[in-house]
């Protein structure tokens, strides 16, 4: 039985036809103009796990592509220059872009941390020669998740846990594994005809440069955890491999069975000729390998001995050519 068209706005998010088209704050269920980083990404939360309940049904597509959507909304109103420029497009008047709150304030408010633990932190990180950040996760003062997504508020930066978010894997292919690694990037998705790329820090200049030579389109940040970048190299980088390696083989299979199909047939005539050569050859080998063999066993003591040898070797010999004539006529 054919499955049914869905209304996912309607079905999953109560979002009606009288208000679409949908935007990133209509989609994620906020408040025109959210500045709330935190709430936008509870709510995008929130509203993933829904989402994802779909992903093993009859609507494993539709559930997929409106997980994307909701990703590319929480990631551009997370991006304090993207919220900006899209707030604009939607008619906001420019506020300007504000101070920022550090990762230190951001933690505080948060009571994350305690004013001991921070002092504790700071005292390590100078010891050390490390970022704060850094130096809270070794201290284990806060776990690292809360920590990243705090420093991406700082930065002005989104924040994504790639557990919960696909990755397209036309990106993956186009970035080479050892890069990948070296540099703790992974492509995520394109959106509004940028790359997003995720890593534990922003991306300096020269391999933001890479990556935009590479994709074609420019590339920006996207906050996760060490921990998540870790664990996603070696999962999408060896999938894309093989999935490529696997589409070679079938193109050069491809090949070949075309190529048999068009190869014209051989004249039987031709064919006949080139079996007998190979019986005569049959023939030839066979002989020489009996009279070998019979004079290893017996020697060469008369005529008669010489002869009973040869005309057993003609018997082989014969044999085995005309059972290669018959093999190769077959096959050819």
């Amino acid at each position: 039985m054919a499955k049914q068209p869905i209304d996912v706005y309607r079905e999953w998010l109560g979002i009606e036809e009288p208000e679409r088209p949908v935007n990133y704050y209509r989609l994620l269920g906020l408040k025109r103009f959210e500045d709330d980083v935190a709430k936008i990404r509870s709510q995008y939360r929130k509203l993933n796990a829904h989402v994802r309940k779909y992903a093993s049904g009859d609507y494993a597509f539709e559930s997929q592509a409106l997980l994307n959507e909701l990703a590319k909304a929480m990631l551009c109103l997370t991006d304090a220059q993207r919220k900006r420029e899209y707030d604009a497009v939607l008619g906001r008047k420019d506020l300007g872009e504000g101070r920022r709150r550090t990762l230190e304030e951001i933690l505080l408010a948060e009571k994350t941390l305690t004013p001991e633990d921070l002092e504790r932190a700071r005292r390590f990180a100078k010891a050390v020669g490390m970022e704060i950040r850094d130096a809270i996760v070794q201290q284990k003062l806060a776990p690292q998740d809360v920590v990243i997504q705090a420093y991406a508020e700082s930065e002005g930066l989104p924040f994504i846990d790639l557990e919960e978010t696909a990755v397209d894997e036309e990106l993956v292919r186009l970035v080479p594994a050892a890069f990948a690694r070296q540099n703790s990037v992974v492509p995520v998705m394109s959106d509004d005809n940028q790359v997003l790329v995720a890593s534990p820090f922003p991306i300096n200049p020269d391999v933001e440069e890479q990556l935009r030579l590479r994709f074609g389109m420019p590339v920006r940040t996207v906050l996760t955890t060490p921990t998540s970048i870790n664990t996603a190299i070696p999962r999408y980088f060896s999938q894309a491999q093989t999935k490529g390696a696997a589409k070679a083989t079938a193109a050069a299979q491809r090949v070949q069975q075309a190529a048999a199909v068009h190869q014209a047939p051989q004249d039987p005539a031709a064919a006949t000729r080139q079996a007998i050569q190979f019986g005569i050859l049959g023939f030839n080998m066979a002989v020489i390998f009996a009279m070998l063999v019979q004079m290893l066993l017996w020697g060469t003591s008369d005529f008669g001995q010489v002869l009973r040898m040869v005309i057993v070797a003609v018997i082989l010999g014969t044999a085995v050519g005309v059972g290669t004539f018959f093999h190769f006529h077959r096959k050819l």
